[in-house]
């Protein structure tokens, strides 16, 4: 049986969080939602279109076009031909391997101090405005019954962190590159941190934090991420895309919808694009501009 945490002292959140038409859903969740208070449970949640709205890994290629990394057009483009792409296809392990080679070439001889930096400075320009009110509200039940609150994204993890740490949440699980000497060599540690990769590293960060999974949730809006869905004993469909709704009505799991009533094909380009699809994109664009400039 849940129990409500007793005299719970609500937080001020930190960073920005939407203030939009979907913010009747913080309050709805505050006034509905009770979370067991327990020293061995956490909370996972996706990043992309579920903790915020749309793909983190497109605003950061936004910050980076307005800083002349490469050009708007060729970022348009470029996530145009990915959109096309996740209409016409669904993602394959092929489709991620591809993905996982374009994004060594995106950062292979970056600084990681420039990665972190430029991370803070685009979440602050084009991210934290972005933040859904409703899932910030889920996240922040569970800090204050003393879980400890993880994003778990396939972008870089050191841009997961930024966001965690604006969002005042225990860290972030994400994609792992290589470093020497303070640059990425253009390998990854790992795999992407896509699909099933991401029940492995929950499982991983569980057994070295002495956590029960049976007493743990993940939220999640994408079908990809069934694997970390039915890892947990609370698993929650946050603005599900029309696969994960289908699952989440088969396997009895919370469904909640922050969107107002619009439909995920309905929503602007940056909202239909993965990380692991987007990151080809990017790196294209980038590879692009680098000839271009010689």
């Amino acid at each position: 049986m849940a129990i409500r945490p007793p005299a719970i002292r609500r937080k001020r959140p930190i960073g920005r969080v939407v203030a939009s038409s979907a913010g009747w859903a913080a309050a709805e969740v505050e006034a509905a939602l009770t979370v067991p208070a327990d020293p061995t449970a956490a909370a996972f949640f996706d990043v992309d279109n579920t903790m915020m709205q749309g793909a983190s890994i497109y605003y950061f290629a936004r910050g980076l076009a307005k800083r002349k990394y490469f050009s708007t057009g060729d970022l348009l483009k470029f996530a145009f031909q990915q959109l096309r792409f996740r209409v016409l296809a669904s993602e394959h392990s092929g489709d991620v391997s591809s993905a996982k080679s374009a994004a060594l070439a995106f950062i292979a001889g970056w600084r990681v101090s420039d990665m972190e930096r430029l991370s803070e400075e685009i979440f602050d320009e084009l991210m934290a405005e972005r933040i859904w009110a409703g899932t910030r509200a889920l996240a922040q039940l569970h800090l204050d019954a003393g879980h400890r609150v993880w994003l778990v994204t396939a972008a870089p993890v050191e841009l997961g962190r930024i966001i965690a740490e604006r969002l005042g949440l225990t860290g972030a699980l994400g994609t792992v590159a290589e470093v020497q000497d303070g640059h990425y060599t253009g390998q990854l540690v790992g795999d992407l941190l896509h699909g099933p990769e991401k029940a492995v590293a929950i499982r991983a960060l569980a057994a070295a934090e002495g956590l029960d999974l049976e007493r743990c949730s993940a939220y999640s809006d994408s079908v990809n991420d069934t694997p970390m869905l039915t890892l947990v004993g609370n698993a929650v469909a946050v603005n599900p895309d029309a696969a994960l709704l289908r699952e989440a009505r088969e396997r009895g799991w919370e469904v909640r919808d922050f969107r107002t009533g619009r439909k995920a094909a309905k929503i602007a380009v940056p909202a239909a694009l993965s990380a692991g699809a987007l990151a080809g994109s990017v790196a294209a664009g980038i590879t692009l501009y680098r000839k271009r400039r010689r």
